[in-house]
Order: C-alpha cells, then structure tokens, then sequence
C-alpha cells in the first residue's frame, strides 16, 4: 500500500500543525484560542454553530502548568498520516476530504448529545477515528505493529479493540480522563456507516 504523502494528508497536517503553533502563541499572551474554535457544550454558554468544524483542527498545546503538550497532535497526525494516506489514494482526495470532514462533525454532534455537561473538547481524534474505522472495513488483514507488542496484529483486531475500550470509557470514565470518547465512538460510527454506503455503491471492495 503506498505510504506517499497524499495532497489531503499534507494540507492537514500542516493545518493542524500551524493552528498548534497558533494556541501556543496565543495561549502564552493569555489569550487561549479554544475560548473560540474549541467544541463547547451546549449547556455552557460558549457553544458556537462553527465549533463542529474549528475544534477538530485544534490540539492541547500548552498543559496545566504552561509546558508545550505535544503528544495530542503527534498520536493524532501520525494516525491521520498512517490511514488516510491509504484512503486518500483509494477514494480520491476530493471523497477523502469529504469523508473526514463528515467524521469529524458526526464526532462533534455525538459529543454534545451524549455529554451535555463537558466543558470544551479539541482534536482531530473522532474524525480519524472514523478514518481507522474505514481503514478496518476496506483492509480488515493488514498486518499492524502496536508499541510493546513484537508481532503484528491484524486491523480487525487492533482498531475495534480502541473502539471498545472507548465505549468502557463512557460508562466507566477514570477519575481526571480528560478523552472525549462519545466523539471518538461518534466519528467511528459515522465513517463505518459512510464507508459501508460508498462501498455498496461502487459496488467494489478493497481487500
């Protein structure tokens, strides 16, 4: 499978990665930037209609004690580079645009019916998890190499088992977890349905 840097792939990450740059910036000025673009709740007063789309750009940049966070953005773009490369060169950038930016507004709509209370949530997470949902769908036996683990593990295992353990985080959250997981459970729903339709539709599978 070609692992080239597609055009979708790259105007993202560097999106992603100047928006990043953005929040340390302003957040250093006392200025955070996720008063504006982060997803806030419905019940909270700050919730904007363009949020849907604004959060899933944004990342934790600065922590709770003013040091640059950047394992957000580095899982999350590395995960988007992994997958949706692959997808972009099977669908098409124009239908792989198309299909995250969907994801991601499923994940955002999820998060807000499902956890009316949160405060505010960032990150491309649901959108990609949609896109390892896809990925699973189109490429169940593609070999993956998990951190810790020396063998490979088969997609149809590794990404429902993120999925499980995000629906076990909904119902039994950890004290302090901070993981928006209705979005992420959302953007996989979504990009699973999504994908499912397209595929009939093209009346193809990729294997």
């Amino acid at each position: 499978m070609n692992q080239t840097l597609t055009p979708v792939i790259k105007n993202l990450l560097i999106i992603n990665g100047l928006i990043w740059v953005a929040q340390i910036i302003f957040a250093k000025q006392g200025m955070p930037l996720e008063l504006y673009g982060g997803l806030w709740g419905l019940d909270s007063g700050l919730f904007r209609p363009w949020q849907l789309i604004t959060y899933m750009f944004m990342h934790e940049a600065v922590d709770a004690v003013g040091q640059i966070a950047f394992a957000h953005i580095l899982f999350n773009m590395f995960a988007l580079w992994m997958f949706g490369g692959i997808l972009e060169n099977v669908w098409g950038s124009r239908r792989f645009l198309t299909f995250y930016m969907i994801c991601g507004v499923g994940a955002g709509l999820t998060q807000l019916l499902f956890q009316r209370d949160m405060s505010v949530a960032i990150g491309a997470s649901g959108a990609i998890m949609g896109v390892m949902a896809a990925f699973v769908y189109l490429f169940p036996n593609t070999p993956l190499y998990i951190m810790f683990i020396p063998i490979p593990i088969k997609a149809k295992w590794v990404i429902p088992a993120f999925m499980l353990l995000d629906l076990f985080g909904t119902f039994a959250p950890r004290q302090g977890d901070n993981v928006a997981h209705w979005a992420h459970l959302g953007g996989a729903i979504v990009g699973l349905i999504l994908v499912i339709i397209w595929n009939k539709s093209d009346r193809r599978k990729f294997y």
